[in-house]
């Protein structure tokens, strides 16, 4: 796949021609991407930035297109040499792309070249969303994760999976989390590092603005107290993309909007996520590094959005999808779970047994947060491996 020249060239022409607003009136990032921020990101992007370098580095993957239920899906397909390898789906999420799991693809088909066993190998299976970077982008509704889960099963039946697993975080949570609900007979099992735990009592309390209820534990509190911040102060974008997506229109007109909107997602720790203002500010911010994250991988992601056209349609997602991704579900498929700390909430295991009464593997990590497998693409391996292993004898 590759791009026109003349696409590049204009990107870099609307970066050079942006009339930028004034400086916020706040010395943080309480308003937003600050200016300085954002800026230093267009100075890289519009003048130092390599699009065909990642361009080189996917065409040198196996992609494909197939059509599922009348739309045209993109997937990477990556065999391991490891003939008795477990096939594993992973799903990205907003506003990620497949470029998110690109770290993750030789650690996980090609274990013994990182120190793990050859009995840990998986055959990959990446598709991108519909909507996002090289799938179609639907023309009608109902392209929600229940639709999106089911597809992902005709994927891997149609690819000679009679048996697999699935892995996702951040939208790919949800997708793998409605697909353990589903419980496709070919499903042996899910990872996810995106659990939905929050019990019912819970949200009311939370969506109500009340204090946490006195009979929590001190893991049960930590997590109330970043939910009520999350809750607070940085799902305005998730709302706005929930109710009125196709207002969007600078996302298609404007690499700037496009970026900042892209950027000013949180994680645990922060909004902007520490880890994504750590990578285009070249330092750690507030004790939390980026990690194995880079400028380009930023970059390289916010290029894909820009060249697909797929600000708006990506964003459909949260206006097709009617459930909270953080409420507590109901599954008995064997579910695997890796807490990140910097993840939107850090939930506890007590909520996490309630909610997969199947829970083969649950492990708290000491670093990480919302983008795991591009800020610890090693660790994040490692915990794909250590949670789906008891699968492989199903």
């Amino acid at each position: 796949m590759s791009f026109p020249e003349a696409d590049l060239i204009d990107l870099q022409r609307r970066i050079a021609t942006t009339r930028w607003p004034d400086r916020e009136t706040v010395a943080d990032d309480s308003q937003g991407v600050p200016l300085a921020t954002i800026q230093k990101l267009m100075r890289v992007w519009g003048t130092d930035y390599d699009w065909r370098a990642c361009e080189t580095r996917l065409n040198a993957l196996p992609q494909f297109i197939t059509e599922i239920d009348g739309l045209d899906i993109h997937f990477i397909h990556v065999r391991s040499k490891h003939a008795e390898a477990l096939p594993l789906v992973v799903t990205h999420g907003w506003p990620g792309s497949v470029i998110e799991q690109l770290k993750i693809i030789d650690p996980l088909t090609n274990p013994s070249a990182y120190g793990a066993n050859a009995s840990d190998a998986f055959h990959l299976v990446i598709p991108s969303l519909p909507g996002y970077g090289f799938s179609a982008k639907p023309t009608a509704t109902g392209w929600d994760p229940a639709r999106i889960a089911r597809a992902w099963v005709v994927l891997m039946k149609r690819l000679g999976y009679a048996k697999f697993a699935a892995q996702g975080g951040d939208w790919g949570g949800a997708v793998v989390n409605t697909m353990a609900q589903q419980a496709p007979p070919e499903l042996l099992g899910i990872h996810t590092n995106f659990p939905a735990t929050v019990p019912a009592d819970i949200l009311r309390s939370l969506q109500g603005g009340d204090p946490p209820p006195a009979s929590l534990s001190v893991d049960e509190r930590r997590a109330y107290g970043e939910l009520a911040a999350l809750l607070a102060k940085k799902r305005a974008y998730a709302a706005y993309m929930g109710t009125r997506p196709q207002t969007l229109y600078g996302l298609a007109d404007s690499p700037v909007d496009l970026a900042a909107w892209m950027v000013d997602h949180g994680d645990g720790w922060a909004q902007p996520a520490a880890a994504v203002t750590s990578a285009i500010l070249g330092r750690t911010v507030n004790g939390h590094p980026a990690g194995a994250l880079t400028l380009d991988d930023l970059l390289d992601n916010i290029t894909l959005y820009w060249l697909t056209n797929t600000g708006v349609s990506s964003s459909r997602l949260y206006w097709e999808t009617h459930t909270n991704l953080y409420a507590a579900i109901d599954v008995s498929v064997p579910a695997a779970i890796t807490v990140f700390p910097g993840e939107n909430y850090e939930a506890p295991r007590s909520w996490t047994e309630r909610a997969y009464r199947n829970l083969v593997y649950f492990h708290q990590v000491d670093r990480g947060g919302h983008f795991a497998a591009w800020e610890q693409p090693q660790l994040f391996s490692e915990e794909v491996r250590a949670g789906l292993r008891s699968l492989r004898s199903s």
